[in-house]
């Protein structure tokens, strides 16, 4: 019962120390294209993304005039070496733009977009997809 204690005890604090190490996404960016997010599409403009929630599963993305909001579950996205710049990166697929990814400069961990239903049966009838990189700012 003692040892079952402790694991219990190590796990808890294991959970909240990664929790408490979780990187927080808060980006601004300028989009100049209506764009996709789940079942939504949100119009060109400024936007902020906010990831919330113990481990930053959730992007909260609103455009500068309140008129457009979006909340979605995300993954978290790993690569090598820590991004250069902060991006956003879309997927464009018959001239439709899926948000895809958000990435932190000076993180190797970002965010990615699961794709929507609707991504997923466009992706099937266009061979050819784009990918297409916007620059974002780190914001407080």
């Amino acid at each position: 019962m003692k040892n079952f204690r402790f694991a219990i005890f190590a796990l808890s604090l294991l959970l909240v120390v990664s929790a408490a190490r979780a990187q927080t996404t808060n980006v601004a960016a300028r989009i100049p294209f209506d764009f996709v997010v789940g079942s939504q599409v949100l119009p060109a403009g400024d936007y902020t993304l906010r990831s919330t929630g113990m481990t930053g599963g959730v992007l909260v993305i609103h455009n500068s005039d309140g008129t457009a909001t979006q909340t979605t579950l995300t993954n978290s996205n790993e690569k090598l070496n820590p991004a250069e710049k902060t991006v956003l990166v879309f997927h464009r697929l018959g001239g439709q733009y899926f948000l895809s990814e958000v990435w932190v400069a000076g993180y190797s961990r970002g965010r990615q977009i699961p794709r929507s239903s609707i991504e997923t049966r466009m992706a099937m009838n266009h061979n050819e997809g784009e990918v297409v990189i916007v620059a974002a700012l780190i914001t407080h």
